[in-house]
């Protein structure tokens, strides 16, 4: 043995390591649409949530992945911590799956051309140039992720094959067969370098990978591998309960919590298991021989399934007991808490998640932000402080919403790696601004109401006639808005633009008509101010709306995205003939109604009863 062969050991470690962590993070991020579909799915049928929580896990090769995305969910109220149990102990199962694809290093050619290619030194190049295959040539929309997940592949078998040469070199120096018999004598040992190498590596896979490679020297017996095994248990679960504590909410602090409760169950069980068996002789021909990857793999898989059965119908009071452990906190101040809890960083490494939760917050924040424009509205007819007030309370509300999206957006750029991914988040943060201006519109728009009602002004029964006409007018932007954002309509987007146009129009129509009723002395000069300011926010809001559309036809046609000027000089030069029949349709729709307008009930009854002075 020399310091060649330890470099080796280690490098092919660090290959294995990267490797695992690669295809694993590469496999969340193509599958966390599925991923996030399923979760929703989940009922209260713990056996269902089981074999949820073992497939997810097989898939994305990461039992702590798994279970840190079931807490976030959790967290967010989207699972319940009861629905989460039967998922727990099915991502304890799934993680075995590892192992079984990590024996593969046991299979024998000899005598036949197709086992061949199932053993790592041919699947590790074959692996990679399927990946380098992909990335280069970019044969479709995922080729270049999916073949990242190639490349990690062929990187984990590389860094297997490495290690297991470097362990063939080091078994003839003794010091192999010395560290085991070592851990063979004291299972309390073994118990703790099983739970220390999990807790370091954080990762069980990656744990019970090294020992499959260390394997290959032919010296290690079950003795001195099974205290190993159970001690990964309790190593992995305590990562995962750190992981999951890290600014959580109270219930998905207990997921991590009823993880190391089902795990210490486990391995009493699996060491119980163990001893009773060897005391009646069941594991003798077994007890001191050598083992290969595969018996450490079903060795493995045996004590997970057979402690999931087991403990499977014990859920209920885990979960009792966690909630002794973890008490509840006081509720915190905040109407949408609940929706801004979503915004988790346990789900960047599941990109669908972590959108969908940006989603749910905008969409809240918009229909906030438009609750707010139709009380403010309402304020211009009939001012009401309580109203006033519960729209500044809310306004509070949206301002907090649109601070914890944006900087959980900025955190959450740096873990994307499909475009389509980056497009969605680049469309949220710049729509994320103009729902948050909808809301201060709607605050400008209440303050103008309640110095009018502060001065005893109102508007003249003409003046509210027109503005119920451009109230309508911005109702239907905003429908289409709502559209446009909610069901990622591109249909909808396209007809912003032109109701914008005829919203702009219509200002103009309700200024000059201003001005004339100002010179024949119809309109009182003293809410003159309001009435400028106020056609100003109106403008303002359909810009905000249009601003909006054009992100989403930006997301459907990128490269609108350095030209949207010219996307804007194309439709109002007339040249797009979808946008004029649209623009005809809705002139003529609301300047009938301007033309025609009936007298509003309220203030404006008032006002031409000579109560207050007259616009």
């Amino acid at each position: 043995m020399d310091v060649f062969n330890v470099i080796s050991l280690l490098g092919g470690l660090a290959m294995f390591l990267y490797g695992m962590r690669l295809m694993g993070d590469s496999l969340k991020e193509n599958s966390s649409g599925a991923l996030k579909k399923a979760m929703s799915k989940v009922t209260n049928n713990p056996l269902k949530a089981f074999v949820l929580g073992l497939l997810v896990t097989a898939l994305i090769q990461s039992s702590t992945a798994t279970i840190v995305i079931t807490a976030g969910l959790v967290g967010a109220g989207i699972l319940t911590l009861h629905q989460s149990l039967g998922i727990i102990v099915g991502a304890n199962v799934g993680t075995t799956v590892t192992g079984q694809i990590i024996r593969l290093l046991d299979v024998d050619s000899s005598g036949s051309s197709i086992l061949r290619f199932f053993q790592p030194s041919t699947l590790a190049p074959i692996a990679l140039i399927i990946g380098v295959v992909l990335i280069m040539s970019k044969f479709f929309k995922n080729a270049h992720s999916i073949g990242k997940i190639a490349i990690g592949f062929g990187i984990l078998f590389s860094g297997l094959l490495n290690m297991t040469g470097a362990v063939n070199t080091l078994a003839e120096s003794g010091m192999i067969d010395g560290l085991f018999s070592g851990l063979g004598k004291s299972p309390v040992l073994g118990y703790a370098t099983g739970a220390g190498v999990a807790f370091a590596l954080q990762s069980s896979s990656a744990t019970i990978g090294i020992l499959q490679a260390f394997s290959s020297s032919g010296m290690l017996a079950f003795k001195s591998v099974y205290s190993v095994i159970v001690g990964v248990y309790l190593g992995d679960c305590v990562t995962t309960a750190i992981v999951c504590s890290i600014g959580a909410k109270t219930d998905a602090r207990r997921v991590g919590i009823i993880n190391i409760i089902f795990n210490l169950c486990k391995t009493i069980l699996s060491l119980v298991g163990v001893i009773i068996a060897h005391q009646t002789g069941l594991l003798d021909r077994l007890w001191d021989a050598p083992v290969n990857s595969g018996i450490i793999a079903n060795t493995n898989t045996v004590f997970n399934l057979s402690c999931a059965v087991i403990l499977l119908p014990f859920l209920g009071f885990y979960e009792k007991l966690s909630r002794r452990i973890v008490k509840d906190k006081p509720a915190k101040d905040g109407k949408y808490k609940s929706i801004t809890d979503a915004l988790n960083p346990a789900f960047f490494s599941t990109p669908a998640l972590a959108l969908q939760s940006c989603y749910k917050t905008l969409l809240t924040t918009f229909s906030t932000a438009r609750s707010n424009l139709e009380k403010s509205f309402d304020l211009l007819k009939k001012y009401d402080p309580a109203v006033h007030k519960q729209i500044l309370a809310e306004e509070e509300e949206i301002d907090r919403m649109t601070d914890r999206v944006s900087n959980y957006m900025v955190e959450f750029l740096p873990h994307l790696q499909i475009e389509s991914h980056v497009a969605i988040l680049n469309q949220y943060y710049k729509i994320t601004s103009e729902f948050e201006r909808l809301g201060d519109h709607a605050v400008n728009i209440a303050a103008h109401a309640e110095s009018m009602k502060k001065s005893g002004t109102a508007f003249s029964a003409t003046a509210f006639s027109e503005l119920a006409v451009l109230e309508s007018a911005i109702g239907q932007i905003l429908d289409e808005t709502e559209q446009t954002f909610a069901k990622r309509d591109i249909d909808a987007a396209a007809r912003i633009e032109p109701l914008v146009q005829v919203a702009g129009d219509l200002i103009t129509v309700l200024r000059r008509n201003h001005l004339k009723r100002m010179s024949t002395g119809e309109c009182n000069s003293y809410a003159d101010t309001t009435f400028t300011d106020l056609m100003v926010e109106f403008h303002r809001i359909a810009d905000v709306c249009s601003n909006v559309g054009v992100a989403t036809v930006v997301r459907v046609q990128p490269e609108l995205a350095d030209h949207e000027h010219l996307y804007f000089e194309r439709l109002h030069s007339g040249g797009d003939e979808t946008f004029n029949t649209a623009y005809n349709r809705a002139r003529q729709r609301y300047f009938a109604l301007l033309n025609n307008r009936p007298a509003p009930a309220g203030n404006a009854a008032e006002a031409e009863a000579g109560s207050v002075p007259q616009k």
